[in-house]
């Protein structure tokens, strides 16, 4: 056999007969397919026993299914920093911010066998070159939101308003429950719950205020001793605070020192109180901001406690070492302050904030703006004849 011959009897396909069907195999197919079949095994092991999931993939999934862990309570692994929640946009008068505030109803909270809040939104509008600022609330009346959760008869009784890991919570104060907010669909659901003092409790936290800071959530109470309504010391219960983290973890921390370093400030001292609802930590000014609703260097009362509202804001750094006062405006004595925000893209320079008012049963709710260093850009004005504790840029 010639060369040219072999050569052309190499490359001929083989052929071969199944019934009334020829198919053909070439060689270097076979080869290519089988060489490419192996790669790819070669691989799928190599992932396989190198993964860092490896050999706990089912350990985690039954995790996940008979205790869900808590990082699916907010938003994820990654803390979401989304802040405000909707992007402001122009004006010809300035920059429009969406905002919402939440009512504290107390005992009227109740309808029939559910608990409501009402959550009321609008906007802020803040213009940076004439320092001024304007509110305006939406139209028709608020969204109504309800729960069935409640203690001793009571629920729903939300005192503040917070942006955290791209949700809006709320705090209820008298079941220690923290509540996402749907603003969509306006509903609530229940993430956390709060024990009262160091944890150990079957009441639930008072909370009146809540912040983030380092990607942690921190909610206190009024920060005064617990007494009787004559002013009686019972316990230290509402000087506890908590945090809670991104994975929902919560943690209570003896803040007793803190708050009456606080107090100190302005020369006052137990039997005397001062009671918070609002504070804000500064990530620019590395300082917590607090706006004491009531003080007094009297003993606690809860007739007079009414007319003890102040003008205060004040400032410390994250060892609360180094305190300053601030005085806003002129004291109304039935106006206590109840929360209050940081206006975004300001700096931490600019604060809005609400007053709240209790007088013989008698409740109403303000909003003011001004600067950290105590400058009015919107005086006190009427927001509405309920008492909304909680505000936020949502």
């Amino acid at each position: 056999m010639l060369p040219r011959d072999i050569k052309q009897t190499i490359r001929a396909s083989t052929v071969y007969k199944i019934g009334n069907s020829t198919f053909r195999v070439q060689p270097q197919t076979c080869f290519f397919f089988s060489f490419l079949g192996i790669i790819i095994l070669l691989l799928l092991l190599y992932w396989t026993f190198h993964s860092p999931t490896y050999g706990r993939t089912i350990i985690k999934n039954l995790e996940d299914v008979a205790l869900p862990t808590a990082k699916s309570i907010f938003s994820g692994s990654v803390y979401n920093r989304t802040y405000p929640l909707s992007a402001p946009f122009i004006v010809s008068h300035g920059i429009k911010y969406k905002i919402a505030i939440i009512s504290d109803l107390d005992e009227n909270s109740k309808k029939g066998n559910k608990w409501i809040s009402y959550l009321k939104k609008g906007y802020l509008t803040y213009n940076p070159t004439d320092k001024r600022a304007s509110v305006e609330w939406d139209n028709g009346d608020p969204v109504v939101l309800s729960s069935g959760y409640s203690l001793n008869g009571r629920g729903m009784e939300l005192s503040e308003l917070v942006v955290f890991d791209g949700r809006l919570l709320s705090v209820d104060d008298r079941t220690g429950i923290i509540y996402e907010i749907d603003t969509v669909h306006n509903k609530v659901y229940p993430r956390v719950l709060l024990p009262d003092g160091n944890g150990k409790s079957m009441k639930g936290f008072k909370a009146e205020w809540a912040t983030a800071k380092d990607e942690t959530l921190y909610v206190g109470g009024m920060g005064k001793e617990w007494t009787t309504s004559e002013g009686i010391l019972e316990n230290y219960d509402p000087q506890w605070i908590k945090t809670v983290s991104p994975a929902g973890e919560v943690k209570h921390f003896n803040w007793r020192e803190n708050y009456i370093r606080l107090r100190r400030a302005l020369q006052v001292e137990f039997p005397g109180y001062m009671i918070h609802e609002s504070c804000a930590w500064s990530a620019i000014h590395k300082r917590w901001y607090f706006l004491p609703r009531r003080s007094s260097r009297l003993r606690y009362n809860d007739k007079t406690d009414e007319f003890m509202g102040t003008n205060v804001l004040l400032s410390t750094d994250a060892d609360f070492s180094s305190i300053m006062v601030t005085y806003i405006g002129e004291i109304v004595p039935t106006h206590g302050f109840s929360s209050l925000k940081f206006i975004p893209d300001t700096g931490d320079m600019v604060m809005v904030a609400l007053k709240s008012e209790e007088d013989k049963g008698v409740t109403a709710t303000y909003v003011i703006v001004f600067t950290i260093s105590g400058d009015i850009l919107l005086p006190e004005t009427k927001v509405a004849d309920l008492k909304y504790e909680g505000i936020e840029f949502i």
